[in-house]
């Protein structure tokens, strides 16, 4: 068949030889072959990062996920790749929260049969609180280094010689994160609901710099409601409005009323909360007995965190 002149949008590299057959443009690149069609190639990745106490992850949080991806799917621009849960580490010292090693294994066991949502422990495992910009930071250099050592591992193909096909497909099955290397490194974007998004409003909480670098650099997924304010909110704050074109409202239609606070509250009173979190979930409070009036006293007259962080830099 002879070659087709690529459209420029397919040039990724001058050494790059490439021919159409029925729609479906071939990549010789070195010693691999990628196969794209051009509606996947032109969409960007996405990873969905949740960050939160996940105390206790409910089966709301896991819809935050499924809501997001077929918002953001259905856009046309993006294809969501994976969903990572991220739970605050103990210093964050919000009240009622318990250890995170617990609130991490709850989340395991709430992800376990989900085929691209999983729980990440960098967060958790800090000794200090992290910022949310500062989480976001880390999960996209991890994208960018694992796709600098996808390139690393690039073989350089010799000049003049060319392989058996043999050969090639061998090289091709042992290289299928190349896809990654041809369309970029995925982007990060903060998932969360309606109301993470108005307590950037909220004094000292947050750092001004913090919301301009999460939503103007990476950008935010937010689930929000029917006839809530968020809209309003955007349009009431500078930085939210100077970053509009980045932050996707996500409609819930199919409501769901379902907290942590909600969730712990009931287990106080003595009450069922089956089918409100996963049965794994449900199983682990009642084996530890997690969550009790004890428990809810803990970080009791505490400062949290962030705002003891930012009240203390803004005197200084």
């Amino acid at each position: 068949m002879s070659s087709r002149k690529t459209p420029s949008r397919w040039r990724l590299d001058c050494s790059l030889q490439t021919h159409n057959t029925g729609g479906v443009t071939v990549f010789h690149i070195g010693q691999q072959i990628q196969i794209l069609t051009m509606e996947t190639s032109e969409k960007t990745e996405v990873v969905l990062l949740a960050c939160g106490s996940f105390n206790p992850i409910t089966n709301m949080h896991l819809r935050l996920f499924e809501l997001a991806r077929d918002y953001m799917n259905g856009t046309g621009k993006y294809r969501v790749i994976k969903g990572i849960i991220s739970p605050v580490g103990d210093a964050y010292k919000k009240k009622g929260l318990i250890p995170a090693h617990h609130r991490v294994i709850m989340a395991e066991l709430a992800t376990r049969n989900s085929k691209w949502v999983e729980v990440d422990t960098w967060e958790s495992l800090q000794n200090e609180w992290i910022e949310t910009a500062k989480v976001l930071r880390h999960h996209q250099e991890k994208l960018e280094a694992s796709s600098c050592d996808i390139q690393q591992e690039l073989p350089l193909e010799k000049p003049g010689r060319k392989r058996k096909w043999a050969e090639q497909r061998q090289d091709f099955s042992q290289k299928k994160s190349m896809e990654s290397k041809i369309k970029g490194v995925p982007e990060v974007k903060l998932l969360c609901g309606a109301d993470l998004l108005e307590s950037f409003g909220v004094p000292n909480l947050w750092k001004t710099e913090d919301i301009s670098q999460i939503v103007g650099g990476y950008g935010l997924v937010c689930i929000t409601r029917a006839g809530n304010d968020a809209q309003k909110f955007i349009y009431e704050s500078d930085v939210l409005w100077k970053h509009r074109s980045n932050i996707h409202l996500v409609n819930e239609w199919i409501t769901n009323d379902i907290s942590s606070t909600k969730i712990r509250r009931a287990l106080r009173r003595g009450q069922s909360i089956r089918y409100l979190v996963p049965d794994l979930v449900l199983d682990y409070i009642e084996k530890h007995s997690l969550y009790s009036s004890e428990s809810e006293d803990r970080n009791a007259g505490v400062i949290l965190a962030p705002l003891q962080r930012n009240t203390a830099g803004a005197k200084s």
